[in-house]
């Protein structure tokens, strides 16, 4: 990202571009099932889309010498093992990663945004490792320009983390003009971006609980996914 100023569309992953609560929420149920311990109820399911799986686990009282071991569950269902009925073609099984499917509207609006200028960067608390091939396999890479993702270790987990990284990545240069805005669903969207003092626009299409964008501080809040252009251009043009 040589070119400055350049004003930059931050994007989450789960809740924002994709409907992934079916794919995550089998493989945590796969996961305490594996650890022996009692499934978390529908509602505590959902609150685990969107932060990083071990703040989750945490959470719900997984033990400190049994995170390691339950993360490792985890990911291998999410993304290895094809256990799941395949919601874009049934019959077929796929790891939790593609129990998934793009929200309606948002392809054709990451269109309008690169064709207005914007730079698109996925910026997600799921490892990076994990994004690729899943914005391969649903056909977001070729619209996105570049995609940043949590590290496998855990060393860079956090929103603010992640953004960071992807801001090292690009080269970006607040100094020289470039400005970004965060498009997300949850708290951690919200908070992530403040850390490195940017905004956040709510998509209330996601999985926050009701009031949690606000509570937060969250810049704006669009109700559907053909609004987002519109609040990325308004967002640029008072900033």
């Amino acid at each position: 990202m040589a070119q400055h100023p350049r004003n930059v569309v931050l994007l989450d992953l789960d809740g924002t571009l994709t409907k992934s609560d079916g794919g995550i929420i089998a493989s945590v149920v796969k996961t305490f099932e594996a650890l022996g311990r009692p499934v978390p109820d529908d509602a505590e399911l959902k609150r685990f889309i969107g932060p990083a799986i071990i703040e989750s686990l945490q959470r719900n009282h997984v033990p400190a010498d049994e995170l390691d071991h339950a993360v490792d569950i985890y990911r291998s269902y999410y993304a290895d093992k094809a256990v799941f009925d395949d919601p874009n073609e049934p019959g077929n099984k796929v790891p939790g990663r593609l129990v998934n499917v793009v929200f309606p509207g948002i392809r054709e609006q990451l269109i309008k945004l690169r064709e207005d200028g914007y730079y698109l960067a996925l910026a997600s608390c799921k490892p990076e490792y994990q994004c690729i091939p899943i914005c391969e396999h649903f056909h977001l890479t070729e619209l996105l320009d570049g995609i940043y993702g949590a590290s496998k270790d855990n060393t860079r987990l956090d929103k603010d983390q992640v953004i960071r990284y992807c801001f090292e990545k690009i080269g970006f240069d607040a100094a020289q003009g470039d400005k970004a805005v965060m498009i997300g669903d949850r708290y951690t969207d919200i908070d992530g971006a403040r850390a490195c003092g940017l905004d956040t626009i709510g998509c209330r299409w996601g999985y926050a609980p009701e009031g949690e964008m606000e509570e937060h501080g969250v810049y704006e809040i669009i109700e559907t996914t053909d609004q987002l252009e519109d609040a990325v251009n308004r967002y640029f043009a008072t900033h």
